[in-house]
Formats: structure tokens, C-alpha cells, sequence
């Protein structure tokens, strides 16, 4: 029943000539236009500058901030490996053979050490069984 109601209101709607159709456009005055677009404007420029301020008296300092914390902490961390190395004779004291500590099952495809292997802070693996 409903395809037989369907097809009756599609007959129904085309009825009238293909060039009866026209467009209808409701008369609005141009200067609702304007004023939308440049309100859409000045609220950009707020926005812009809003994200600016931001950008320069909270992100620039922030980051400046933690800058100098890591710095700062670095150099810490130096100083005291420094201190360790004179402890033991200008080299670092040797890292305890834990069990579970640098564990190597296999090779890998470069060798027993890792790809990041830095010779003044990991254990030489290549020098292991």
C-alpha cells in the first residue's frame, strides 16, 4: 500500500511543466551580509590575538622554564657521575651481574648490544658469554 501511495505523490509532483520550477529567493537586505562578515572578521582578529598573547606570555615562559630545569637537572646528573668515576678511579664502578638485568636470548641481527649502545653508560654486552 505504501509503493502504491508513493508512486500516486510522485505522479502528483510532476505534473506541472520541467520550466514551472523556478527559484525563489527571499529578499534580504545587503547589509545583514556585511554586518555577519565583518563581525565573522573581528572575531577572527579577537581570537588571533587572544592565541598570540598566549603563545607569548604563557608558552614562551613555560618553556624557557622547563628549559632550565632540564639544564639545571643535567648537570646535576654530570656532576655526579663525575663524583663516581673519581670514586673508582676515573671510570664508572661496574654495573652488578643481576639475573635479570640486560638479558640477551638471542643476538640481535648487529650484535649483543643494543642499537642505542653508548659505551660510556651501558654495559658491553659483547663482552658476556
Amino acid at each position: 500500500m505504501s509503493f502504491l501511495a508513493r508512486s500516486a505523490f510522485r505522479a502528483a509532483t510532476r505534473v506541472g511543466p520541467r520550466g514551472s520550477r523556478t527559484l525563489t529567493v527571499d529578499a534580504q537586505p545587503a547589509g545583514d551580509y556585511f554586518a555577519k562578515r565583518d563581525a565573522v572578521r573581528a572575531h577572527a582578529a579577537e581570537t588571533t590575538n587572544l592565541w598570540r598573547r598566549i603563545s607569548f606570555f604563557v608558552c614562551f615562559p613555560a618553556t624557557a622554564v622547563v628549559i632550565a630545569w632540564v639544564i639545571k637537572t643535567e648537570e646535576e646528573h654530570a656532576a655526579h657521575i663525575e663524583h663516581a668515576k673519581e670514586e673508582n678511579g676515573g671510570h664508572l664502578p661496574e654495573i652488578p651481574g643481576y639475573d635479570y638485568m640486560n638479558r640477551r636470548v638471542k643476538p640481535f641481527p648487529w650484535g649483543m648490544n643494543t642499537l642505542f649502545y653508548n659505551e660510556h653508560v651501558n654495559k658491553d654486552m659483547s663482552q658476556q658469554e
